[in-house]
């Protein structure tokens, strides 16, 4: 009764319901007693019975808001360097859409940069998640850069560094049959392919980027490879 009269769930058919309980059952998300399996701690899932029936899958709505304000908080500490450095045009565009396949657009008279924030509150390694559409917008546009900036406590940039665009070539997935397409790919970024700052060809308006006075991500490597 609630599924076919309920407007918020107007969207679906019961059926359809039916249809996606069973494939969440099917896959461990929801044991056999139709309790979920996410949100629940490590702690909790050992006294369970249903423990040795747990999927990997570790989401949470708590985690997921944790993991997009530290994204946000990168893009804004990001936007306030470039400005404090004297950018004269700096735009946020991440802000009005997500179709353009970066987050900051940033430019000085002929120097253009288009920035794609990866943020990250841990120091001891880089892993950053890339989506299909900002991998084809860098392979099609010559001023994409990605910026990994680490988040500090109090939300400013910690470190700053560039992810070398050869290495993001050399390390997505290949589609390997026409009937499959990757759409996002985790990927530990190494530390060759990690140059500190803002490394561009033209780049040279903000000289001075925070560094944190200790080794972060291992990103002083002899011969980086080029971004």
């Amino acid at each position: 009764m609630l599924f076919a009269n309920h407007p918020a769930y107007a969207d679906l058919t019961p059926a359809q319901y039916a249809e996606g309980l069973a494939w969440l059952r099917l896959t461990g998300m929801v044991t056999a007693t139709g309790h979920p399996t996410v949100e629940i701690s490590d702690s909790e899932l050992r006294d369970t019975e249903a423990a040795s029936a747990i999927t990997q899958v570790r989401w949470s709505r708590a985690a997921e808001e944790a993991r997009r304000a530290v994204g946000e908080s990168g893009e804004q500490a990001l936007l306030r360097l470039l400005i404090k450095g004297g950018v004269p045009q700096v735009r946020h565009v991440a802000a009005e859409s997500d179709a353009y396949g970066y987050d900051i657009a940033a430019g000085a008279s002929t120097e253009r940069a288009h920035l794609e924030v990866k943020s990250t509150t841990n120091p001891t390694r880089l892993v950053i998640h890339l989506t299909r559409h900002e991998y084809e917008v860098m392979a099609t546009d010559p001023v994409w850069y990605l910026v990994a900036v680490l988040v500090g406590r109090d939300g400013d940039a910690v470190n700053v560094a560039t992810v070398s665009r050869a290495w993001l070539h050399s390390a997505v997935p290949a589609d390997r049959d026409r009937a499959g397409r990757w759409e996002s790919v985790r990927l530990e970024v190494p530390a060759r392919a990690i140059t500190p700052g803002l490394a561009t060809k033209a780049w040279r308006l903000v000289e001075n980027w925070p560094t944190s006075g200790r080794s972060v991500w291992a990103f002083q490597p002899p011969a980086p490879l080029p971004v």
